[in-house]
């Protein structure tokens, strides 16, 4: 073990880098299509709740690794192919940002949809009443409370994306697990590179975990 620190620890360490920016970007992303659609699930209009639902289902319904190939493999194919005309390659950057978001969007869809719903419905029609539109009603006094409860559950969800990351291993994006797999192939130790990988996820999601539970204790204060 202590070879594999001494000889590989700054790929480990580069690598865990890589995969906290994956994990951000791709939440970063999500929260703005977590938007969008929690918002059209929360609208009056049919139209929009359907669209909404029907996206959160389908990704919701579609296990990761699969969404992970469609974007890295299919998406180009079908442009370049199917439609022709494009010459569309993903770097696994890209893909997997685009991935995580399109998974951790349709959950974040539904945190923020609840979010929204668990703010007094006097708070909009006090809004509208003193002459604010619906959106600027939304804009100025229901997203700002509704975001101040859901803090605690994006660092929950952060913390899930970081664990998702995993998955785009098999799309070849040197994050944490993939570079391991390639120290094992070198070092032949398997026991040693696979504990010291799960010291790591572990160091770093303890201490979200952490974090998240001391936000939401200020929050409830702040509440009382």
């Amino acid at each position: 073990m202590f070879r594999i620190i001494t000889v590989y620890g700054g790929m480990l360490l580069e690598a865990l880098g890589r995969t906290l920016l994956l994990a951000l970007l791709g939440l970063f992303f999500a929260c703005i299509i977590g938007l969008i659609f929690g918002i059209l699930g929360v609208i009056k209009n049919r139209v929009c709740n359907v669209i909404a639902q029907i996206f959160v289902d389908v990704i919701r319904g579609v296990p990761m690794i699969v969404l992970a190939f469609f974007v890295y493999f299919g998406m180009p194919y079908f442009f370049n192919t199917i439609i022709g005309g494009f010459n569309v390659s993903l770097p696994a950057l890209h893909a997997g940002t685009i991935c995580l978001a399109l998974n951790c969007g349709a959950y974040m869809a539904e945190i923020i949809r609840a979010g929204i719903l668990s703010v007094d419905p006097g708070q909009m029609e006090a809004a509208r009443s003193l002459g604010l539109s619906y959106s600027q009603a939304m804009r100025k006094v229901v997203l700002p409370q509704a975001i101040k409860t859901m803090i605690p559950t994006f660092i929950n969800q952060f913390i899930i994306t970081l664990k998702d990351t995993s998955i785009l291993s098999v799309i070849g994006f040197p994050e944490l697990v993939n570079t391991a797999k390639n120290v094992q192939a070198n070092t032949f130790m398997s026991f040693q590179t696979w504990a010291i990988v799960g010291i790591m996820y572990l160091i770093v999601i303890t201490v979200l975990s952490r974090s998240a539970k001391v936000v939401e204790r200020r929050l409830n204060v702040g509440r009382e």
